[in-house]
């Protein structure tokens, strides 16, 4: 009986020191309860009910685990914690629990009622925001002081990756107070993201520079990060999308690194300073991508690595210095930049793996970092315009003083050319005075020559007339071989010529209406009716009318083919004109058959140009220009042929 008794009490005394209990006192207005200072039971199968963690038996699986670290959370296991609470009622305060964390996918808070009964809350971030008890980014609720007693509280956590399970035990007017400071921190930091992304816009406007661009979706991508990881952006910018918060952490992060690196390597030049370093940057971008896309589309737990992300800073950190090593002054306050990132990122880590206590300075050593890097940065982009600036300046100030030399040379270059014009500007009277009196003589000695030049154009003209009637009476008189026809008539112009004036000498008569009037027509040597309007060509109602080939030959043919001229075979005249037989032959049969009919008429061939008019056209034209003629002077039809 005795030993049985001793049991108990030592059983008793383990549960009491298992589960200690939270005194509600007004003297102490917060209490923040670690990971390891809580009682908890991990369900890693999801599936023990409520009533099985909350009945008595159960109690004794709820340990204190002194030894936990954050990297010993669980993923999507459920964690069951136990608070015990003694409410007092004669406390003067309101009182709330309060959970840091605002990534918990879900939490399931048990609150003790009367008769043994508990009223289940849902929260966490895959519900909406508006479903909560307090508007506030954390998850609070109001304890009940109804009765006094101890109360267990029951809570079940669980995410897909890490949940900092700290609960704080605070007062209302404690909480008032944390939240309102804590608000007016945000918006002091959010509202210098907002400030120096409009200043570095504008001054992109004025030097157009595409890094303050860089710089600019870099901050924003700190601010999408700060939001999504405290829970901001849920509460102001998707607050009915909880469906967001898993994504929103991994894809701000992502695009950090991302324009964190296009900036590094644009503001410090890296291409041209440090080529390996670039080629090492562009190959962080394409495997920071590539991860981010397998875990966008794969495997998305590969979102919440974030301490691989001290790869990419340190690579930013010494491609820095490597640079302002190298010479480049601007990357002093880059470095400094990154320095303080990489420390506070490095706070951050201790926090994580419990090396390090968590505060409040040290859970917001990530923003802190994050403001001082901004002004840094900024400093840095100003200094780098400053640095651009002075070497302009000093730029300008050398060209002001090689301009002021180049000046200086120019004057002294200035007097010795005036002096050598002076001399030249006298040399040059000399010869322009000598000039004048050869011009002169070649202006007599030109007019000279036009005179011994036009005298000879007239001899030149006359002897072209001389041998052109020389060969027309050759012409008519023996045969003329190709080459000298040539000389009379040398090209289509020619003969053109010559069909003009010997149909103006037979007249005109319209084939249409029979107008004898007419104008020149619409093509060259042509003849329009006045009347209606008909266009006669010049090779109409000749001989030529319909040729082929060029006119020059087809007038050899018709020479060569007059009865007294025809003394050559077609071999040798094609031969001769270069044609061919049939053509040769189908053009002289034409001509023949002109003969024959003018034989059949009694017409007296006397020329050859008696063949080129139709003769019907022509008589008729020619009787009608005889009946206008002078009675006393009458011609025959082989006279007007002739003509």
């Amino acid at each position: 009986m005795i030993r049985l008794t001793v049991l108990i009490l030592l059983l008793d005394f383990s549960l009491s020191r298992a589960q200690s209990i939270i005194e509600i006192n007004d003297s102490v207005d917060e209490r923040i309860f670690m990971p390891f200072e809580l009682s908890y039971f991990i369900d890693s199968t999801n599936t023990i009910p409520f009533q099985k963690i909350a009945s008595s038996e159960f109690s004794g699986q709820f340990k204190q685990h002194s030894s936990y670290l954050n990297i010993d959370f669980e993923t999507n296991e459920s964690y069951w914690v136990r608070l015990q609470i003694r409410t007092n009622l004669q406390t003067k305060k309101n009182w709330l629990l309060e959970f840091y964390d605002q990534t918990i996918d879900s939490l399931e808070i048990f609150i003790p009622q009367q008769g043994g009964a508990f009223r289940v809350i849902k929260m966490g971030d895959h519900q909406q925001f508006y479903d909560r008890i307090f508007l506030h980014k954390n998850f609070e609720i109001p304890l009940e002081m109804k009765s006094d007693g101890i109360k267990q509280y029951f809570f079940k956590v669980r995410s897909h990756e890490f949940a900092d399970v700290r609960i704080a035990l605070r007062s209302v007017d404690r909480f008032i107070y944390y939240s309102l400071n804590e608000y007016y921190l945000y918006g002091m930091f959010y509202g210098m993201i907002l400030i120096v992304s409009v200043y570095n816009f504008l001054v992109y406007l004025a030097i157009r520079e595409v890094k303050f661009i860089y710089y600019i979706c870099y901050i924003l991508s700190v601010a999408l990060y700060a939001m999504s990881y405290d829970g901001i952006g849920f509460q102001y910018l998707w607050p009915a999308h909880p469906e967001l918060n898993d994504w929103a952490v991994g894809v701000s992060l992502y695009l950090l690194i991302f324009w964190s690196l296009v900036f590094t390597r644009r503001f410090l030049s890296v291409r041209a300073s440090a080529p390996r370093l670039d080629r090492a940057l562009k190959i962080m971008i394409i495997l920071r991508t590539l991860w981010f896309a397998f875990g966008l589309f794969i495997y998305p737990r590969l979102l919440s690595f974030r301490t691989l992300e001290i790869i990419p800073l340190s690579l930013i950190f010494f491609t820095a210095i490597t640079v302002w090593r190298r010479g480049y002054r601007p990357a002093r306050f880059f470095v400094i930049a990154y320095g303080v990132l990489f420390f506070g990122f490095f706070l951050r880590t201790l926090v994580y793996f419990n090396l390090l206590r968590f505060t409040t300075v040290t859970h917001y050593s990530l923003h802190f970092s994050f403001v001082f890097e901004m002004l840094f940065l900024t400093v840095a982009l100003g200094d780098r315009i400053r640095i651009l600036k002075d070497n302009r300046d000093r730029a300008m100030r050398r060209t002001i003083q090689q301009h002021e030399v180049n000046m200086q040379l120019k004057d002294k270059v200035n007097r010795e050319l005036e002096a050598k014009v002076q001399e030249r500007t006298l040399e040059l009277g000399k010869k322009n005075e000598e000039l004048e009196d050869s011009n002169a003589r070649l202006n007599r000695q030109s007019v000279e020559i036009n005179q011994i030049n036009s005298i000879l154009d007239l001899d030149n003209w006359k002897l072209k007339n001389k041998v052109k009637e020389v060969l027309e009476e050759r012409m008519h008189e023996q045969l003329m071989s190709y080459n000298e026809f040539e000389t009379l008539y040398p090209d289509d112009l020619s003969c053109y010529r010559f069909l003009e004036k010997l149909k103006e000498q037979a007249g005109f008569e319209c084939m249409k209406c029979g107008n004898v009037k007419h104008s020149n027509g619409a093509q060259k040597f042509s003849r329009r009716c006045t009347r209606c309007g008909y266009n006669e060509s010049v090779t109409a109602n000749t001989l030529f009318h319909g040729v082929k080939f060029p006119i020059t030959k087809a007038f050899y043919i018709s020479y060569i083919t007059l009865p007294e001229k025809n003394t050559i075979t077609l071999q040798q005249l094609s031969e001769r004109i270069n044609l061919r037989l049939n053509t040769i032959w189908a053009f002289r049969q034409k001509v023949l058959d002109r003969i024959n009919s003018l034989d059949a008429s009694r017409t007296r061939i006397s020329s050859w140009e008696v063949l080129v008019l139709d003769r019907q056209v022509f008589g008729r034209n020619a009787s009608k220009q005889s009946t206008h003629s002078e009675p006393s002077k009458a011609h025959s039809k082989e006279d007007v042929f002739n003509a």
